[in-house]
């Protein structure tokens, strides 16, 4: 089966037979509404080691979509014209909690969806990370800076994982002519996180409506970028859509640079909460400062972030506050 022709939007495609891996994740539950809205068939690979099934549910009966139990680390089977990688546990938590496992999903994973691309002739989407860039030298950070990353660090896991991930794409592009596209991905948030994966957003807008102490990490001064999943999910879009000879790595990010104390207080705000803010130990190799240089992105595709951290919040609070509705109720 021949890969998907060049086009400047996915509009421009056919109709197509597309694979998600991490499919009940975060970001994969959104990917996959948006490649519905667009006329395609998926496929939808997870193994709920993070993901959710109930991310999923309002597509559990539609005629183009098709959820598989499946753990990328093994091969999967099947014929496709386009591939989004994403599955790998993201939050520190949940990828620290087994290391080994992490650093097998973004290797592994990598190399069977790339076997896979190769036998298909599909063209394959990687969702990187900004963690490649470890705690920076150089900010913003450009697609060009190397990173720093402490490589036996307890974050090593993911951050080089994902390292050696982006290698295998590129030496699949080199020597089998793979048609690759890579994304590095800067915070993200939205609904459909898990409230409790351990992630800044999360703990801070769970914490303000239940009216806890709100736990800051070190002195609140550390600066990250906070982007809408909407927005990622527009991005990742038009990344996939690029020219076969655009393969990336391209960030994907909001700009605007917060506080992380910043974000407490606008939380507060967003929840109208009357928690107050407590502080930390910082953890190990945890970052000083992210923010995404998205020069190439605008260039490229023209995107950019269209929503606000203060209305992306009152949107993340709403689904927070009616999940834990109904954890309460049941």
């Amino acid at each position: 089966m021949s890969g998907p022709p060049d086009a400047q939007s996915n509009r421009d495609f056919a109709r197509t037979r597309v694979l998600v891996t991490g499919a009940a994740g975060f970001l994969g539950s959104h990917l996959c509404d948006a490649l519905i809205a667009q006329g395609h068939d998926v496929v939808g690979l997870d193994n709920y080691y993070t993901g959710r099934k109930g991310n999923l549910t309002h597509l559990l009966a539609h005629p183009q979509f098709e959820i598989v139990r499946h753990d990328v680390r093994q091969p999967y089977w099947g014929e496709f014209d386009l591939i989004y990688d994403l599955a790998c546990p993201a939050s520190p938590p949940f990828y620290q909690r087994n290391a080994i496992a992490t650093a097998k999903i973004s290797f592994l994973g990598a190399l069977n969806a790339l076997g896979l691309a190769k036998r298909t002739g599909a063209r394959i989407f990687f969702a990187s990370t900004s963690e490649v860039y470890g705690d920076p030298l150089e900010h913003p950070q450009t697609e060009g800076y190397r990173g720093s990353v402490n490589p036996i660090g307890p974050r090593a896991c993911y951050d080089e994982g994902k390292r050696i991930a982006e290698a295998l794409f590129f030496d699949y592009h080199r020597q089998h002519d793979i048609d690759i596209k890579v994304a590095r991905i800067f915070n993200t948030y939205g609904p459909r996180m898990n409230p409790y994966d351990g992630r800044v957003v999360s703990n801070f807008i769970v914490q303000a409506l239940k009216g806890d102490d709100i736990t800051i990490y070190g002195e609140g001064g550390q600066t990250r970028s906070f982007c809408f999943v909407d927005d990622l999910i527009r991005g990742f879009l038009l990344v996939m859509a690029a020219p076969r000879d655009f393969t990336g790595p391209v960030n994907l990010g909001n700009p605007d640079e917060f506080t992380i104390r910043e974000l407490a207080e606008q939380v507060i705000d967003a929840t109208g909460s009357r928690s107050k803010l407590v502080f930390r130990p910082l953890p190990v190799d945890d970052p000083r400062q992210r923010c995404p240089d998205i020069s190439l992105a605008r260039e490229r595709f023209g995107w950019e972030p269209g929503v606000k951290l203060k209305e992306g919040l009152a949107r993340t609070a709403a689904f927070f506050e009616q999940e834990l509705s109904l954890a309460n109720a049941s």
